[in-house]
């Protein structure tokens, strides 16, 4: 008898979910991978089709973090050990950013 972590992820590949899956990692990883400065200001809060969406503390970082976007979609695609984040979408959060 196999265990329900043998059989996953042969159940989400069947389904076609396993890369969705694989790309909800990327919210777990971003604050590693952006670093402190950043991750101080920001949130990763889901993943849909190679977009990471991310809330932003205020106008101005996410102004700055458009710019470092090419960056940041490198650093958390070498965190994955993949390249299923193709963009990030950032959003301003209106309640801070919560840990």
């Amino acid at each position: 008898m196999q265990s329900l972590g043998e059989l996953l992820p042969g159940v989400l590949r069947g389904l076609g979910l396993e890369r969705e899956l694989k790309g909800w990692q990327a919210v777990e990883v971003w604050a590693d991978a952006v670093g402190p400065a950043i991750a101080r200001r920001t949130r990763a809060v889901s993943y849909h089709d190679g977009a990471l969406m991310v809330e932003v503390e205020g106008s101005a970082w996410r102004h700055e973090l458009g710019y470092l976007e090419r960056d940041l979609v490198s650093r958390v695609n070498e965190r994955l050990g993949s390249a299923l984040v193709k963009r990030l979408r950032f959003t301003i959060t209106r309640g801070g950013i919560r840990r």
